[in-house]
């Protein structure tokens, strides 16, 4: 009996709900102007497991609050609200870009500046813990550069 628990319990460690895969690509964060308060920061998110997640939240150093944003339609404006969470399917993608879903950095610690690289941990419902390195790239950057 001893053995068949022990074997249970390595086999769920390792499958794919439990080990996190999530398959994080074109992570970057805008550079600031010195006097901003807050920066953005966009990322596309792979789901290789075979159970939907949500992305419920970040933590990085950069910011005394990290919050997930999304864009809604106002009339003719865009309006910033941020969002309990961000939906990830099984096998699909979740695209954070600009003008739609983001990750928010609020009172930031310092300006992002250009070339700098910035440890974010993403956390997940299911797969839990993430850490992504963002660089961050100019003000007006629309999307990473092939191969980030």
């Amino acid at each position: 009996m001893k053995l068949t628990a022990l074997t249970a319990a390595l086999l769920l460690a390792v499958s794919p709900a439990f080990a996190g895969d999530m398959e994080i690509s074109g992570a970057f964060l805008r550079a600031s102007p010195k006097v901003a308060n807050a920066g953005a920061g966009f990322l596309t998110i792979k789901n290789a497991t075979g159970q939907d997640d949500r992305l419920i939240g970040a933590q990085a150093d950069i910011s005394k609050t990290v919050e997930l944003h999304t864009h809604i339609k106002d009339g003719e404006i865009l309006r910033m609200r941020p969002v309990e969470s961000i939906a990830v399917p099984a096998g699909g993608v979740a695209e954070l870009k600009p003008g739609a879903d983001h990750v928010m950095f609020i009172n930031l610690t310092k300006p992002l500046a250009e070339g700098q690289k910035v440890p974010v941990t993403l956390v997940f419902e299911k797969a839990g813990k993430k850490q992504v390195d963002m660089p961050v790239m100019a003000i007006g950057t629309m999307a990473a550069p092939a191969g980030h």
